[in-house]
């Protein structure tokens, strides 16, 4: 190879290493639109404001507690995908977050349930009522 070819391999590498620089520092430092940011809290706000008037109306029993944690899931899946970037994350490291706490939640759903038949089960046989 001569000295010139070599001179332009160079000059050639040099180009395209300022043409893929910019671009990837773009893709490092991406932002997201404030008005993502503004739709997600203005959605937190009404969800904070249902939750509160569920307490205002004074509703009880399972509604009041279905409900405030209906608003209670809906809220903290907000955050979590938004504020703390899980929607723009890969879905094996989203999985890995996310279904141990849903593990969880089904195992105490399970234990509820055991509990609830356990507690039947001493009325009818053993007639305590607690």
């Amino acid at each position: 190879m001569t000295n010139a070819t070599v001179h332009m391999e160079g000059q050639l590498q040099a180009h395209v290493h300022d043409a893929v620089a910019p671009a990837a520092a773009h893709a490092k430092g991406q932002q997201h639109p404030i008005k993502l940011y503004l739709v997600v809290w203005a959605w937190l706000f009404v969800l904070s404001t249902c939750s509160y008037l569920v307490d205002y109306f004074g509703l009880h029993g399972g509604l009041r507690w279905s409900l405030i944690l209906l608003f209670m899931v809906l809220k903290a899946g907000l955050i979590v995908a938004v504020f703390m970037h899980m929607a723009w994350e890969r879905l094996a490291l989203a999985y890995a977050i996310l279904l141990p706490p849903v593990a969880v939640l089904v195992f105490v759903s399970i234990m509820v349930l055991e509990s609830e038949y356990t507690h039947l089960l001493r009325v009818l046989f053993f007639a305590t009522p607690s």
